[in-house]
């Protein structure tokens, strides 16, 4: 729907109307309308004005890609309350990949036919930061048009620290070595006091921005994300979505928000409150869509919040679905019940189901033409 007038027809509540109108006209929700968007009960509504958005934006398309999940290592010295993966160096379970072992997952997935690598994994004091660098090259070897996006915000927070370089070398090393894009993890909830309690060591939710900040000015496009559903208030939603779209409008540099449900099996986090109900999910997405005029995509992971919500979602202001995920371990690994791949056919059926054209991506949007599914 991307006709102006059908909207206004199908939105009635007056404070709705008004952000509609100014959707419309082409101008930034308000700040002070946020809290509002994220707590209204009045969904279908929201939910017009989030799709009138999307459509004007990507039309009929929903994007995916065909990726795998490189998790290198799960020893990491922060150890987050709100993480089910981490481990201490020698505790069962814990490893860290040789980039021998690295190796040969790639070439097993790229002889699949994956367009893209995801990369992400622990803060082990033990790993040189010539083992990344080394690692980017050896996975540009083997297939040179690989779309590399790797490391959060933390980690490279991380690298630089260790190794003494300042944050810019780091990722200008990085970038030589093949580095594409960056997720967008870490951001958490930027609200100090909620982060003193489900991440209490990790970077502040200021030197995540500074990060950020870094990357957009040497060209990186980045996701963003928010963790929801675990402490946060509506208040801390908010203040989340705003900072986004502050730094948005300073730096251009986020192609796409990302909202991830909290996952509270197996993790340290005993305060959670009820799990979200669709509802929920919904405002989420469909206020992040009205709200981050300026961030062109928004991704609903169908790992997080299931096949079913994600279909649902894609006629709620979501245009990007998720890819295939080949071995996605960190949220499987504090309780999510879907399952850790997806094939390439079933992502297009979903969404074809749902009644969107499916468009295979990479992280940066550049459509990839190797299927013939669709």
């Amino acid at each position: 729907m991307t006709d102006p007038a059908a909207l206004m027809k199908r939105v009635h509540e007056p404070r709705l109307s008004k952000i509609a109108e100014a959707v419309i006209a082409g101008e930034p929700a308000r700040e002070n309308d946020l809290e509002y968007l994220l707590s209204t009960n009045a969904i279908l509504e929201l939910g017009a004005i989030a799709d009138f958005v999307r459509r004007r934006l990507h039309q009929n398309r929903a994007y995916y890609g065909v990726n795998m999940n490189l998790n290198y290592t799960n020893v990491c010295e922060l150890r987050c309350p709100l993480c089910a993966y981490s481990k201490d160096e020698g505790e069962e379970g814990a490893f860290t990949l040789s980039l021998d072992e690295i190796d040969e997952k790639v070439k097993t997935a790229v002889a699949r036919g994956i367009d893209e690598m995801h990369i992400v994994g622990g803060l082990n004091p033990a790993i040189p930061f010539e083992y990344y660098v080394e690692m980017l090259s050896r996975i540009k070897k083997i297939k040179a048009d690989l779309h590399i996006v790797a490391f959060t915000a933390v980690e490279y927070d991380y690298f630089s620290q260790k190794s003494g370089l300042p944050l810019e070398e780091v990722f200008c090393r990085l970038i030589d070595a093949g580095l594409g894009a960056i997720p967008g993890g870490g951001a958490e909830i930027f609200d100090e006091n909620v982060r003193s309690v489900i991440a209490p060591k990790k970077i502040s939710g200021e030197r995540w921005l500074e990060v950020m900040r870094t990357a957009h000015k040497l060209g990186l496009k980045t996701n963003a994300t928010m963790l929801y559903n675990h402490i946060e208030s509506i208040e801390d939603i908010a203040d989340h979505l705003s900072t986004i779209r502050a730094l948005q409008n300073e730096t251009g540099g986020f192609k796409t928000f990302v909202p991830l449900a909290f996952h509270q099996e197996h993790t340290k986090i005993s305060s959670k409150r009820r799990d979200s109900t669709g509802c929920d999910d919904i405002r989420i997405f469909a206020s992040a869509r009205i709200f981050l005029h300026n961030v062109p995509h928004i991704k609903a992971l169908w790992m997080y919040v299931g096949e079913k919500m994600a279909q649902a979602l894609l006629s709620f202001g979501v245009d990007d679905f998720g890819g295939t995920y080949v071995h996605e371990k960190v949220v499987h690994a504090a309780g999510a019940r879907t399952p850790d791949y997806g094939t390439e056919a079933h992502l297009v059926r979903l969404i074809k189901d749902a009644g969107f054209i499916p468009v295979r991506v990479n992280a940066s949007y550049e459509v990839q033409h190797a299927s013939g599914v669709y």
